[in-house]
């Protein structure tokens, strides 16, 4: 007799699984790492994991993240090994960084050359935003228009930092082939001129202090240049992610301009949820923890965005994960312990806790509903950068990528807790109230109960697919 192959791989047998703001009782069958089957009960499977009335998410999409990329003198902490761990030991079962590099470097090398870094280390799966430094005739007519149609369908631009903006001429230029070829286009949206006059203003009074970062980045920075890229897209008809969006007045720019038609939608990110300009007033070293760009805001701001997650305003939560050593010849005070504020590296560690502070400030505490939960932390991310529906979601055909949550579990934070190699969070001493146990990616058990399973390398590229073109 010929035994018969197992109809499963893989069966997450009694969860709780989503089903908009309900859940349904239900067996999950994964083969060649997809979802084959939903169903009250399944059996024949290769190997059983047992939910036990848990809930059961899709894994979550961090589409905005930095790992191994250069930063003109600070060094990302993370590599594709050790950030891509966070993310599965928080419930992130797909990433999408950023291709960073010096403007004169070609774009279509740089993109190929950080696939390569992710190659043998990345633990889940990823795709990758090519960021666009230098609108060369190179990069518009040949580079971008090929890696758009290869699978690298979203991008990123700045219109601050001086080593990464782009000029109105450029940024429409940008644009005009994105809407020609079907990419989204995402925006650090700060004023660059308003920046540098505020700075200058505050370092001319001996305002150097972190808690003058905020000051120097005002709210208005983040609405004037918003409503700057809105006119863009609305006149190429590019379609536009704003990435981080921190305050009232720039998430009211965002929802006007999708009020009158334009592709534009709105991100954010934990920080600018649960922390505020307050945190910064602190001496140097500890206020550097808290230094990200834009700045963290007001109380005001938070019921603002959280009212707009509610709302369906801001489509999507991601980590905006920059993670930089706190000391060392690459940290946040490369410049020594009396850095000032414009001296200081930006950014916050955020992979590995940002579903975890989403689900329970936000879905546990009534902020969003469970669907909201899935939706911004999950699946408008994979919809929106072109690698749904084979993420996101839980669906037949879709990639097996789960996670079972324990609603009930209590974590107090501590950088010991995390898996990043900053070796600091500004999270630490909350209570996060639910957590995910059990991360699996493509069928396979990465994660079970703080034991990594799964191997260095085992994740692969997902191809970002460009839009409808205009």
């Amino acid at each position: 007799m010929i035994a018969m192959p197992a109809r499963f791989d893989l069966v997450v047998r009694d969860g709780l699984v989503a089903a908009g703001d309900a859940t349904v009782r239900a067996d999950i069958g994964i083969r060649d790492g997809c979802i084959r089957a939903i169903a009250d009960r399944l059996e024949d499977a290769i190997q059983i994991v047992e939910a036990k009335g848990r809930l059961v998410l899709p894994g979550g999409v961090d589409a905005h993240c930095h790992l191994d990329q250069p930063n003109y003198g600070a060094v990302c902490a993370d590599d594709f090994r050790s950030g891509t761990l966070s993310a599965a030991c928080g419930g992130t079962t797909t990433i999408v960084p950023f291709a960073m590099a010096h403007a004169s470097d070609p774009l279509a090398e740089t993109v190929a050359a950080y696939r390569r870094k992710a190659e043998g280390q990345a633990l889940i799966d990823y795709a990758i935003h090519p960021t666009i430094q230098a609108a060369t005739a190179q990069t518009l007519e040949q580079d971008l228009p090929e890696l758009i149609s290869n699978g690298y369908a979203s991008l990123k631009i700045f219109t601050t930092y001086d080593d990464f903006r782009l000029g109105d001429p450029e940024i429409l230029a940008v644009f005009k082939v994105a809407a020609r070829h079907g990419a989204l286009v995402m925006v650090h949206a700060e004023n660059d001129a308003i920046i540098a006059m505020l700075k200058k203003d505050l370092l001319s009074k001996g305002h150097v202090a972190p808690r003058f970062h905020a000051k120097a980045r005002p709210p208005i920075v983040e609405s004037e240049a918003i409503h700057h890229i809105a006119s863009f897209a609305e006149l190429t008809g590019a379609e536009v992610l704003i990435v981080h969006v921190s305050s009232r007045v720039g998430l009211e720019e965002v929802t006007r301009a999708r009020a009158r038609g334009v592709k534009i939608h709105a991100e954010t990110c934990p920080q600018y949820l649960l922390l505020t300009e307050k945190d910064l007033d602190r001496d140097i070293v500890e206020g550097a923890k808290f230094m990200c760009s834009p700045p963290l805001r007001t109380v005001a701001d938070q019921e603002a965005l959280w009212a707009g997650m509610a709302r369906g305003s801001v489509a999507i939560h991601s980590s905006d994960h920059s993670p930089y050593r706190l000391t060392g010849p690459g940290g946040k005070l490369r410049h020594g312990p009396q850095s000032r504020f414009d001296q200081i590296a930006n950014g916050m560690p955020g992979l590995e806790l940002r579903q975890p502070l989403l689900f329970s400030e936000g879905y546990l505490k009534g902020r969003i509903s469970l669907a909201q939960f899935i939706a911004l932390s999950s699946t408008n991310a994979a919809e929106l950068h072109g690698i749904a529906p084979r993420k996101g979601s839980i669906a037949i055909g879709a990639d097996g990528d789960l996670v079972i949550w324990d609603q009930d579990r209590e974590t107090p934070v501590t950088p010991d807790l995390l898996h990043d190699n900053t070796g600091h969070t500004p999270y630490a001493g909350m209570r996060i109230r639910g957590w995910p146990v059990t991360t699996i990616a493509r069928g396979e058990v990465i994660v079970d109960d703080g034991h990594v399973l799964g191997k260095a390398g085992r994740g692969r590229f997902v191809p970002s697919r460009a839009r409808v073109a205009s």
